[in-house]
């Protein structure tokens, strides 16, 4: 059982910057890969970014590629992404899962509660 508690969530200007943070606890966390996922008022979820249990591979959607950056640290069993240039579009609910071996099965078997980001123009 993995448990995941997102934060750092906010409100900020085009052109800002935020870092959320995805704290996790639980047995062997840090054999799980992390997704970062997003959903918008009236969208589907949205797969942001991934990052593989020992911080290789990562994979990031299109539209934020060259802008949000995701990372881990298991010594802290937390895993990061670091979003800059935010934009408009990016306001969004986002949430951090865990699942093992993702590349493979594409599955997220823990969910975090999400946190709200508002980007204004």
């Amino acid at each position: 059982q993995v448990q995941l508690v997102e934060s750092g969530g906010g409100f900020v200007q085009a052109g800002g910057s935020l870092r959320l943070s995805c704290q996790a606890s639980g047995v062997s966390s840090s054999n799980y890969d992390i997704g970062w996922f997003r959903e918008a008022p009236g969208k589907g979820r949205e797969s942001v970014a991934r990052i593989a249990s020992n911080g290789s591979p990562t994979s990031y959607v299109h539209s934020v590629k060259d802008r949000f950056v995701v990372s881990r640290d298991n010594a802290k069993n937390t895993a990061y992404l670091q979003m800059n240039n935010l934009k408009p579009e990016d306001t969004a609910v986002y949430y951090c899962a865990a699942g093992l071996q993702t590349w493979v099965f594409n599955k997220f078997d823990y969910w975090g509660q999400g946190t709200q980001v508002t980007v204004s123009s």
